[in-house]
């Protein structure tokens, strides 16, 4: 029986390949594509960005201001007043190694500063650690020069005014170094393109090691006000103690309860605790509170939680794709710092255990996880996952990391 255009569709697919091949050769040997949106997020959002040093500037007796622009090939990426940077190093452990690591830093320039045409930047405030501690900060504060590159990964934090969800209001409790997201977000208001008040309140030891008080006294703003709190010189003319329930109620305007003020607290791990409970005594609204991650703490056996034990060294056993690799680990520090002293590679950002970019799976043995810096989601609770800059080691353990 005779199909009717038989050989014609038999045939159809070699004239199909014949026509692709004539429309290839007749096209343009470059590459016209575009993905609009890709392109988009790798400028939003770019993997890494190279920056180099270009102003250091004493801001206190004891810390320094970097300013940082865009290295040849790189561009800073848009970020938020309140946000962090997280710098690669390699640091000199004194014994001849080097030790590579990262370490984030809260950004203390302005957003409109990085956008600006000529000559963008971002810059952060960081203070010379105290002996024994500081390991990374003291690096920076103290070795830290003009024209030095560093390999930067921005923006990153929830730490920033959104009026969606905060108040018009906003009283800013810092202290020690948590004065730099204020000080971004001061310069923001100032401005014109950050629509909220701002009172900071800065606790400080002595009146004569204030950071970014000059910087921040000029700026001049109805809507930005700050106020100093010294609790280590008793002669100071001004506001003296702490970061109390009263002080925190005379300076907010209206009941600190009827949610009209969002709350911000920025600083180290035992003003954190001090200050919510004061904050509780005044009975504000926990969606009015916001706190920025802390890192991990200066010392994990003084947390209510951790059980009571001598310090013991641990056997770790890290599985990195086809890799297995034996280290040790110390009960007193977190995994990440175990695998940096080693020299395994493992990616950390916050520091904190919130961003989870240290993230791991817990194969065998016991950790602690402290309750202030457990960020993990239900499921990774359930099924054993760990962010390796909070998780303490209690037992010899394996744990499963991703290769980066």
């Amino acid at each position: 029986m005779k199909v009717e255009g038989f050989l014609k569709d038999v045939t159809g697919a070699s004239r199909v390949t014949r026509a692709r091949h004539r429309l290839i050769d007749s096209g343009s040997p470059q590459n016209l594509y575009h993905d609009h949106i890709r392109e988009l997020a790798e400028e939003l959002h770019p993997k890494e960005t190279r920056v180099r040093v270009t102003r250091v500037e004493d801001v206190s007796k004891t810390a320094r201001k970097f300013t940082f622009e865009a290295a040849e090939g790189s561009i800073l990426p848009p970020f938020q007043a309140g946000q962090y940077v997280s710098l690669d190093l390699a640091i000199p452990d004194g014994e001849g190694k080097t030790v590579r690591t990262a370490r984030p830093f809260s950004i203390c320039s302005a957003p409109f500063q990085a956008r600006q045409k000529e000559k963008p930047f971002f810059e952060l405030t960081i203070r010379d650690g105290r002996p024994g501690e500081g390991f990374a900060s003291g690096y920076m504060y103290n070795s830290c020069r003009v024209g030095d590159v560093f390999t930067a990964h921005l923006p990153f934090g929830q730490f920033y005014y959104e009026s969606l969800r905060d108040a018009k209001q906003v009283v800013a409790l810092a202290g020690g170094s948590g004065i730099t997201p204020f000080y971004s977000m001061a310069q923001e208001i100032a401005h014109g393109t950050l629509d909220c008040s701002l009172t900071i309140l800065y606790g400080s030891v002595r009146a004569d090691d204030i950071i970014l008080e000059k910087q921040i006294r000029e700026i001049r703003c109805p809507r930005v006000r700050f106020v100093n709190v010294i609790s280590g010189d008793p002669d100071y003319p001004g506001e003296k103690g702490y970061l109390s329930a009263d002080l925190i109620r005379k300076y907010t305007e209206g009941d600190p309860a009827d949610g009209g003020t969002s709350y911000f607290v920025c600083g180290p791990l035992p003003m954190y605790r001090f200050v919510e409970s004061e904050l509780k005594k005044l009975g504000v609204p926990k969606r009015r509170i916001r706190m920025e991650v802390f890192g991990a703490p200066r010392d994990i056996t003084k947390d209510p939680d951790y059980p009571a034990r001598e310090p013991e060294i641990f056997r770790l056993t890290v599985y990195r794709g086809l890799e297995e690799t034996v280290i040790n680990a110390s009960s007193l520090e977190p995994l990440a710092v175990a695998l940096e002293r080693a020299g395994v590679p493992n990616q950390t950002r916050c520091r904190s255990g919130a961003c989870g970019y240290c993230r791991c799976k817990l194969l065998k043995g016991d950790v602690f996880v402290p309750s202030a810096g457990d960020g993990r989601r239900y499921a990774d609770r359930k099924f054993g996952y760990v962010h390796a800059c909070s998780t303490y080691p209690l037992s010899d353990c394996a744990i499963k990391i991703p290769i980066c």
